[in-house]
C-alpha cells in the first residue's frame, strides 16, 4: 500500500522520500473514489427505512468520510510549499479541480443534506454531548452557506464557481513564487552595498558562490527577492540607487509578463462575488464573515475604520516627522521616495534612541532561541519538548543526510528539516512536529504554521498523538557563524509556535473541531500574543544570549530596545489597516463589477489608491500596491480573503488577555495552565466569545491594543 498509494499510507511517521509527484493523480484518484464511496453511502439512508438514524451513521460518518482524501491533499500542498517543482505542480494542476470538484459536491447532494436534517430533528440529536452538538451545528452551517438550499441549476453553478476559484488562485500563488525567484542581482562591487550588516553581507556573498558567482578570492554578491536577502538593503544600504533597484523588482512581483496577476485578482473578485449572491448574500465579505465573530462585512471594515481614525492623528505625526528628519539629513524637503522610508525610519531610530537592532542578533541564535522557547513554554503550560534524530532520503539516489543517521530516525523532506515531540505532564505524547526555518528557492516565501494528522481525542478510543509542522523563511547561517536572527524573526518564530500550541494541545473529542480550526478572527488570538513573550526582560533571559559569551542582553540595550517598541507604532497600525482596508473594500464593493470603473487593467493601482491612500504612507512615487502579491487573499479559494481585518481583531483580544499574564506573572505558570485549558485545548468546541470570557472573567477591552501600541495613555 505505501510502495504503490504513498500519499495515502496511515503512519505517524511520514515517508517523505516516497511521496514522489509520480504518486500525485493515482493516489488523489483513489482517495476521491474512496471517500465518495462513503459519501454516497451515507446519502443512501435516506432510502432505507429500516435503519434508524444516529450520530454515528450520519454525522460522525460524515465527517470522518473524507479525512484520508483530506490527508493526502494536505500533504500535497505541504510538498507544494516546501519542495516546489514543475512535476509536482503537473500533478497539482491536474487533480486541483477533482478535488475541488468532490468537496463541492458534498453540501450539494440533496439526499445527504436531507440525511443531515432528518438526524438534527431525532431525539438523539436532541441529547448530543456540546461537542457533538456543535459540530452538528457547524454542519449545517456549513451545508447552507455552500449552497445546499439552492436550486438545481444553481448548484450546477456554485460548483462551477469553486473549481474555477480552486484554479485561478493556484495559479496567482504559482505567479507569485516564480517572479519572486525569476529576478537576482548579482552584484561586483561590494561598495553598492554599504552599510549593510556584515551578517547580511555574508549571506549574499554565500548566496552567489553556490550560484557559480565570484570566488573565495574574488567574491561576489547575490540578491534576490527573499525577505533575508532584500530586507537588509532597504532598511541599512547607504547606497540609494541600490536601494531603489530592490524596491522596484519588489514591487513588480506579480505584476508583469507571464507572472501578472493582475486579470486573475478581477476574476477571482467576480466569482467569489457571484458566488455570495447564489447564497443571498450581499457581497463575499457577509458570505464569509457571517459565522465569525465580526457577523458582516460592514462590521470589520466598520472595526477597521474605527482603529483607523483613532490612528490617523499620530500616523500624520509620524510621517512630518520621518520627513523632517530627512529633510536634515539630506537638504530635501518634502516626502520621502518609497525606497527611503524604511532606511531613514532606521537611521531615525538609531540616533533617537542610540539604538540598532542589528546589535541584537548575537543574543539570537537560532538554536538557542528555539530551544529557549521550548523551555520557556514548557515551564509556563506544563509540557516538554525533545528533539528526535531526523534523517532525509534522496527520492532519487536514496542517499541519507546525514548518513549515521539512527535507525529509528525520523524522515524528513529536506537535510536542514528537525522533528520534536511534545509531551504533557505525565509523560504521555500529545504530539511531533516538524520545523524547517529557511529560504529555497523552491520554497513559498512567508512564516506559517500547519498540520499533517490530528490525534484522537474521543475518550471512547485510544489516545492518538497529533502532528504539525512549522515553516519559515529566517536568516540562515553563514560559513563562520550560526544563524543569527532580528528580533522581529524572533517574534515570528513566538507567532507561528503559537498556532502550533493550538494544534497540538487540541483536547476536543471531534477531530474538525480541534486547534486551529477556529473562527478566522479567533485563530490569530494564540498566536500573537505569544509574541508579548519577547519584550520581557523575565522571558527574554531565558532564550536571548550573546552566541560567543552566553551574557544575556545588557540592560541599557534592553531598555533602549523597549523605548523603540512602539517606535512608529502608528505606521505600522495604519499598514496593517490599510492591508484589511484593501480586502474589505474589494470583496464589499468591487467585486460586483458593476461597482468597478471601466479601468484598463494597468490602472488597477490608481483605482485602489484612490481610496485607499489615507491609510500608505506619502511618497514622491506611487508605486504599485502589493494586491498582486497579496497570497494571504488570493492563493487560495478562501483563505484571509474578507478576513484579513483579522489580524487586528486577535490582536485586540491577545493584547487584553496578555494583561492577565502581565498582573499575575508572566511566568505564572498558574495562569498558563488555565489558558492551555481554556482556549488551546478548546479548539471550535464552543464561541471563541465564551471562551475568551472563560480566560478573562470579562468582555474583551479594545483599549489595551492602544495601550500597548502607545497610542493612548495606560
Amino acid at each position: 500500500m505505501i510502495q504503490s498509494n504513498p500519499f495515502l499510507q496511515n503512519d505517524f511517521y511520514v515517508k517523505w522520500s516516497l511521496l514522489t509527484p509520480d504518486h500525485v493523480e493515482a493516489d488523489l484518484t483513489l482517495a476521491i473514489a474512496d471517500a465518495q464511496a462513503k459519501v454516497d453511502a451515507i446519502a443512501a439512508l435516506v432510502e432505507d427505512e429500516s435503519t434508524p438514524l444516529t450520530a454515528e451513521n450520519s454525522l460522525l460518518a460524515l465527517d470522518r468520510a473524507t479525512e484520508e482524501l483530506t490527508i493526502a491533499w494536505g500533504k500535497v500542498n505541504h510538498l507544494d510549499s516546501v519542495c516546489n517543482n514543475d512535476a509536482l505542480r503537473k500533478g497539482i494542476n491536474a487533480m486541483l479541480p477533482k478535488v475541488t470538484e468532490f468537496y463541492a459536491r458534498i453540501p450539494l447532494n440533496a439526499n445527504l443534506w436531507t440525511v443531515i436534517k432528518r438526524f438534527a430533528a431525532t431525539e438523539e440529536a436532541q441529547e448530543l454531548s456540546p461537542e457533538h452538538k456543535r459540530l452538528l451545528e457547524e454542519t449545517m452551517a456549513d451545508f447552507r452557506e455552500s449552497g445546499a438550499d439552492l436550486p438545481p441549476e444553481q448548484k450546477v453553478r456554485f460548483e462551477e464557481l469553486e473549481a474555477k476559484l480552486a484554479q485561478l488562485t493556484q495559479k496567482f500563488s504559482e505567479n507569485e513564487l516564480d517572479s519572486t525567484n525569476a529576478w537576482d542581482w548579482v552584484i561586483d562591487d561590494k561598495s553598492q552595498l554599504e552599510g549593510i550588516p556584515e551578517n547580511a553581507l555574508e549571506q549574499v556573498r554565500q548566496n552567489a558562490l553556490s550560484k557559480g558567482h565570484g570566488t573565495e578570492e574574488n567574491p561576489k554578491y547575490r540578491v534576490t527577492l527573499h525577505a533575508p536577502s532584500w530586507l537588509p538593503i532597504m532598511k541599512f544600504c547607504k547606497v540609494e540607487a541600490t536601494r531603489k533597484k530592490v524596491w522596484e523588482a519588489l514591487s513588480k512581483i506579480g505584476s508583469e509578463g507571464d507572472y501578472d496577476n493582475t486579470g486573475l485578482i478581477w476574476k477571482i473578485l467576480t466569482l467569489r462575488h457571484e458566488k455570495a449572491g447564489l447564497i443571498g448574500k450581499a457581497n463575499f465579505g457577509d458570505l464569509v464573515l457571517e459565522r465569525r465573530m465580526a457577523k458582516s462585512g460592514q462590521r470589520a471594515l466598520d472595526f477597521v475604520e474605527d482603529l483607523f481614525y483613532r490612528t490617523k492623528p499620530f500616523f500624520d505625526k509620524e510621517v512630518s516627522e520621518l520627513e523632517s528628519y530627512k529633510a536634515e539629513q539630506t537638504g530635501e524637503a518634502g516626502p520621502l521616495h518609497p525606497w527611503d522610508t524604511a532606511y531613514f525610519s532606521e537611521m531615525r531610530q538609531k540616533e533617537h534612541f542610540d539604538f540598532d537592532e542589528e546589535v541584537l542578533r548575537p543574543y539570537f541564535p537560532i538554536d538557542q532561541v528555539i530551544n529557549g522557547m521550548f523551555a520557556l513554554i514548557s515551564d509556563l503550560l506544563g509540557l516538554s519538548i525533545s528533539e528526535r534524530p531526523a534523517v532525509f532520503i534522496d527520492a532519487q539516489s536514496g542517499e541519507k543526510t546525514p548518513t549515521d543517521a539512527p535507525e529509528d530516525a525520523v524522515e524528513v523532506w529536506h537535510p536542514e528539516v528537525k522533528f520534536y515531540d511534545l509531551k504533557d505532564e505525565s509523560g504521555a505524547p500529545m504530539g511531533s512536529f516538524y520545523a524547517d526555518w529557511h529560504p529555497r528557492e523552491s520554497k513559498r516565501s512567508g512564516a506559517w504554521m500547519d498540520y499533517i494528522l490530528t490525534g484522537e481525542r474521543d475518550p471512547g478510543k485510544p489516545r492518538t498523538p497529533h502532528l504539525g509542522l512549522i515553516t519559515g523563511n529566517l536568516t540562515p547561517s553563514t560559513r563562520d557563524k550560526p544563524a543569527l536572527l532580528t528580533h522581529y524573526e524572533v517574534q515570528t518564530i513566538f507567532h507561528e509556535f503559537g498556532h502550533l500550541l493550538h494544534h497540538l494541545c487540541g483536547e476536543v473529542p471531534v477531530k474538525s473541531l480541534n486547534g486551529v480550526n477556529v473562527k478566522w478572527d479567533f485563530v490569530e488570538l494564540p498566536s500573537q500574543i505569544l509574541e508579548n513573550w519577547c519584550w520581557e526582560r523575565e522571558s527574554l533571559d531565558q532564550f536571548a544570549r550573546h552566541h560567543e559569551t552566553g551574557e544575556p542582553i545588557p540592560e541599557d540595550v534592553f531598555q533602549r530596545m523597549l523605548a523603540t517598541r512602539n517606535y512608529m507604532s502608528a505606521t505600522m497600525m495604519m499598514r496593517q489597516l490599510s492591508f484589511g482596508k484593501l480586502d474589505l473594500e474589494l470583496h464589499l464593493k468591487y467585486a460586483d463589477p458593476s461597482r468597478r470603473p471601466d479601468l484598463a487593467e494597468q490602472d488597477m493601482d490608481a483605482f485602489i489608491r484612490s481610496w485607499l491612500d489615507p491609510y500608505i504612507f506619502p511618497t514622491t512615487l506611487s508605486g504599485p500596491t502589493i494586491v498582486r502579491r497579496f497570497g494571504h487573499l488570493f492563493s487560495s479559494a478562501t483563505g484571509y480573503a474578507a478576513g484579513y481585518y483579522s489580524y487586528k481583531w486577535a490582536e485586540v483580544l491577545e493584547a487584553d488577555a496578555f494583561s492577565r499574564f502581565k498582573q499575575e506573572g508572566i511566568l505564572n505558570g498558574k495562569v498558563g495552565r488555565e489558558y492551555r485549558r481554556k482556549i488551546l485545548a478548546k479548539g471550535n468546541s464552543d464561541d471563541p466569545s465564551k471562551l475568551f470570557r472563560s480566560f478573562m472573567g470579562r468582555e474583551p477591552d479594545a483599549e489595551a491594543l492602544m495601550i500597548r501600541s502607545g497610542l493612548v495613555a495606560g
